[in-house]
């Protein structure tokens, strides 16, 4: 006798509600509660927060994240390391020993690799239990009617969302990072693999262009530095304002 597919789909979903209130410690209601008002922005690493309009992710918002992935696992790091639940939803690729390393809490973190045919509607139940949701769209536009419904529950359950891979009509801020630079290790100048010498030393870190734009297209550009210490299971990543470019807030 075969199962409708419906069937299992519900089956599935059911099985994440439970396993998210599980995750929680508060099966019989939401995961989120914000008793300080302070609570209602979500940590980010310091130079980040520089650059974001309230020094970090609003809960009850939505951020849209492209270009080069170490900002989105610094902030993932930066929740979860805080005691904050994070949940990824069709990022089976994301480098999770890269978010232990910049400090993140791999045990607050749940991961959705294989959304299915909906990750929108698999991130809405995260949305119930999670400060944070991470949801990769593969490409995918979300009509204007389903984001509408989903900030409905946003702000419903006072969690963050953070899209990438897609577009998302109405996101708050759009998040751009881009590698400027590479560092090397050993050297003087370890900022620059161009005068390194063939063959002698390891990559040490690199900077970050960061460009901040909200709805109003107002810009706040930044580089940031990820620098590299330690080895195998002690190697740690420290990410710091760059000291070579000022930093720029440019309105249009």
């Amino acid at each position: 006798m075969s199962v409708p597919l419906d069937a299992t789909r519900n089956h599935d979903l059911d099985r994440l509600r439970r396993q998210i209130a599980a995750m929680s410690g508060r099966p019989d209601r939401a995961a989120v509660e914000v008793s300080d008002p302070s609570d209602d922005v979500l940590p980010v690493p310091a130079p980040m927060a520089d650059l974001l309009p309230r020094g970090g992710v609003t809960r009850g918002s939505v951020s849209a994240v492209a270009g080069a992935r170490s900002a989105l696992l610094a902030v993932i790091a930066s929740v979860s390391g805080a005691g904050r639940q994070v949940g990824l939803v069709g990022m089976p690729q994301l480098n999770l020993g890269a978010v232990a390393e910049l400090g993140g809490d791999l045990t607050r973190i749940a991961t959705v690799p294989d959304p299915g045919a909906d990750p929108v509607e698999v991130a809405g139940i995260l949305l119930d239990g999670m400060d944070l949701v991470v949801l990769d769209l593969g490409g995918a536009q979300v009509p204007p009617s389903r984001t509408r419904v989903m900030m409905g529950r946003l702000r419903k359950q006072m969690s963050a969302l953070m899209i990438t891979g897609g577009s998302w009509p109405g996101a708050q801020l759009r998040l751009d990072t881009e590698i400027v630079t590479y560092r090397h290790l050993p050297g003087t100048d370890a900022a620059d693999l161009a005068v390194a010498r063939r063959g002698v030393g390891r990559i040490g870190g690199m900077t970050l262009r960061m460009t901040v734009t909200d709805r109003g297209h107002r810009r706040s550009v930044g580089d940031i530095d990820l620098l590299t210490s330690g080895f195998g299971p002690d190697r740690r990543v420290e990410m710091v304002a760059s000291p070579l470019r000022p930093r720029l807030a440019v309105a249009n």
